[in-house]
């Protein structure tokens, strides 16, 4: 195994960690389409790259909270509300009127037409009178992906609290699958092979499960100070391991390559 792939180009990404306390501590996890060529099959966290439409400056009358951030950090919001609107249904919105939306945001042929880049994201949301509320998000993690595939990422991970009206289904393309889970299960069901759970995905299910309830996680995410995470790839007498800093918030992570592969 090698570091072929060090001079990939490293895409932004964005990725929503959407958290309830209905009726315990969940979080919500969408099951990749098996036929996709990243975490194919697996669980994760609805997400996925930023695209050139995030950044657009017609935002500025669609969003709350546009003055708030640097270009980067808005685009960067931006696609992971679209992200978890595209792959589960979910509109992180508000009405021109402070309402927040109830039920189904949009019809599944819309969210399909926006994942297909057919209509632009900016025009359902401007269609449906609403505004992105970009500060509803609260900085999670930060992970670039360490060259060890074609594909690398520099992902930001958000938490967010759910709606309470509003239900998720997923996109039939790239999810299969839509569920909430309680964070601990879902590392249980990884660790017993029933769920296929990839390693950054396992790491912040574990710094989420140290949190009781939603608001706590918010909580402790906003206190934490932000360590980008660059896991380093080390040699050790059983062989090579992907290692994570000791600051980022995750403890000791010395991973054996053939579990993070």
């Amino acid at each position: 195994m090698t570091d072929a792939f060090a001079t990939a180009d490293i895409k932004p990404a964005a990725t929503i960690l959407l958290l309830r306390d209905q009726p315990d501590f969940q979080v919500l996890m969408v099951k990749r389409h098996h036929q996709i060529d990243f975490a194919s099959g697996a669980l994760v966290f609805p997400g996925g790259k930023s695209h050139g439409g995030d950044h657009d400056p017609a935002w500025a009358e669609h969003v709350l909270g546009f003055g708030d951030f640097d270009p980067e950090q808005r685009a960067l919001r931006i696609a992971a509300i679209r992200e978890v609107f595209e792959e589960a249904g979910i509109l992180l919105a508000r009405r021109h009127d402070g309402s927040g939306m109830g039920g189904e945001a949009c019809p599944m042929e819309v969210r399909q037409a926006v994942d297909a880049g057919e209509t632009p994201f900016l025009q359902v949301v401007r269609d449906l009178g609403a505004r992105l509320d970009l500060n509803a998000l609260t900085v999670f993690a930060r992970w670039i992906t360490p060259p060890l595939t074609p594909k690398r990422f520099d992902t930001w991970f958000y938490a967010v609290n759910a709606p309470e009206d509003q239900l998720a289904a997923c996109d039939g393309r790239e999810t299969v699958d839509a569920e909430w889970i309680a964070p601990a299960e879902a590392l249980r069901l990884g660790e017993a092979g029933e769920r296929k759970v990839i390693f950054p995905t396992r790491m912040n299910l574990k710094l989420l499960a140290e949190a009781a309830t939603a608001a706590d996680a918010v909580a402790r995410a906003r206190a934490r100070t932000l360590v980008t995470v660059q896991p380093q790839i080390q040699s050790r007498g059983s062989g090579r391991v992907l290692v994570l800093p000791p600051d980022a918030g995750y403890g000791i992570v010395e991973e054996p390559l053939e579990r993070v592969m």
